[in-house]
């Protein structure tokens, strides 16, 4: 990648993607003309363009501001993508046929994971939670941190944290093989269960890029890594290698746990002192395991013990992560981004852990054709433990209808009889009679649109 000499603007196509909009606004804050397109506009680019960003949601070569629109400029400029974009895309060709210089997003971080000390947290499961503690750690203790987060820390209210520390906490992404770009000194992996198959075509292919991942960090570097994955990687020789969890084995474990008010409790047994009487306030054993791995990666940072304590127990979460809504004595709401099976039933055991016997809604938007026709049974399976579900149809992303793959191919895979399967224009006026307990939206596609409304209908229904 080319240095940044000379260059007087970005354009990022793709813009309110949570990655890019970060990236974007790391760029901003170094004083650069920042543009982009997106499909659609959404909470981030309404707030991208409060910041000063010029964001089109036109694919058209006329919506590109003059100093990207004249190829005579090329080499003022550079052009950031998302592999999300389809290849179709006008503006896109439009670069590409000018021969406009493109970079991938992944190489833009890859860039600026070589020029700091970056802390890389990948996994099928868990990196936003895992990567928006290790950043609260870092800038709660003495070492501070920048980071570039794949959600909104509820904590700082950004994807971004801008200091001049020499860490950066960075969220290191398995689609399209990204994370092969970065550079990190400390690399987490929280669980490689099979995902993205469209892009590895087998789960055994998709391990083998984790196990390059692993290559990918520094040599005098650490890898930290779940108990339960430890023998399924090829690990770098003579590089430090620790396994986090609860197991006797690992080298970093929660132990101690317990649970009361609202708040789990554990001590982190580490290759040397404890750090002891952690608490936390988020639910489930697989935040437990979270901060078990956030907790890790600060101690092999340098984080002090204090810091750990302090900031885990004042975490308050990502949004779209276990994002309590609205909570009352009749109802609760939660929005999660969770889009695989395993990752609704962990969302699915914490809310049981956090609200037993009572009745759970949840509201379902599957992500992607190829993920449900890939992992449909899973979803059946991890669906059916709620105690009633409603499905959207499919968010296509990037990809076209598959035949036969639908909403209702997944409810006829159900066990659980309580299933309707809704459109958008319906779901609204269907959960003004919705049952009492605990409401959950779930999914990674557009159902965060309905966020905002479901939380107004609920305060009026129940406030």
């Amino acid at each position: 990648m080319r240095g940044l000499t000379n260059i007087e603007g970005l354009y990022f196509l793709g813009i309110g993607g949570i990655g890019m909009s970060a990236l974007a606004r790391y760029f901003l804050a170094g004083g650069y003309c920042v543009c982009g397109y997106d499909r659609t506009d959404s909470p981030l680019t309404d707030l991208l363009e409060e910041e000063g960003c010029q964001i089109v949601y036109e694919d058209s070569v006329d919506a590109l501001p003059a100093l990207f629109s004249d190829p005579a400029e090329r080499d003022r400029v550079m052009v950031v993508y998302t592999p999300a974009i389809p290849k179709d895309s006008i503006i896109l060709n439009y670069f590409i046929k000018n021969g406009y210089t493109l970079y991938k997003r992944a190489e833009v971080l890859g860039q600026i994971s070589r020029e700091t000390d970056t802390i890389a947290v990948a996994g099928t499961h868990g990196k936003t939670t895992v990567s928006t503690m290790i950043a609260h750690i870092l800038t709660v203790s003495t070492l501070d941190c920048s980071a570039f987060l794949g959600g909104i820390s509820k904590n700082y209210n950004t994807n971004l944290l801008l200091t001049e520390s020499r860490y950066t906490v960075m969220e290191a992404d398995e689609f399209d093989r990204s994370f092969l770009y970065l550079s990190p000194v400390i690399a987490v992996i929280t669980a490689v269960d099979p995902d993205h198959l469209d892009i590895y075509g087998t789960p055994e292919a998709m391990v083998d890029a984790y196990s390059d991942f692993c290559h990918c960090v520094q040599k005098d570097g650490t890898l930290l890594l779940h108990e339960n994955i430890i023998s399924r990687l090829k690990l770098p020789d003579e590089m430090k290698v620790y396994s986090y969890g609860v197991g006797e084995q690992a080298s970093f474990r929660a132990a101690a746990i317990e649970k009361g008010d609202g708040i789990y409790r554990f001590d982190l047994i580490t290759p040397g002192e404890p750090v002891k009487n952690i608490r936390i306030t988020m639910p489930g054993i697989v935040n437990i395991l979270n901060a078990t791995a956030a907790a890790a990666a600060s101690w092999c940072a340098g984080a002090e013990p204090d810091a750990i304590r302090n900031a885990l127990l004042h975490y308050e979460g990502v949004m779209r992560r276990f994002d309590v809504r609205y909570s009352g004595k009749r109802m609760v709401y939660i929005d999660d981004y969770a889009h695989h099976p395993q990752e609704i039933n962990a969302l699915v055991s914490a809310v049981r852990d956090f609200y037993p016997d009572k009745h759970i809604t949840g509201i379902f938007q599957p992500h992607l054709f190829t993920r449900t026709r890939d992992f449909a049974d899973g979803f059946a399976a991890a669906l059916d433990r709620l105690d009633e579900v409603l499905l959207l149809p499919i968010y296509p992303a990037r990809e076209m209808p598959l035949p036969g793959i639908s909403s209702e191919m997944l409810a006829a895979r159900m066990k659980n009889k309580n299933i309707r399967v809704v459109t958008k224009e319906e779901l609204l006026p269907v959960l003004e009679d919705a049952a009492e307990g605990v409401l959950l939206t779930i999914g990674a596609g557009d159902i965060d649109r309905f966020v905002e409304p479901i939380t107004t209908l609920l305060k009026r229904k129940y406030s």
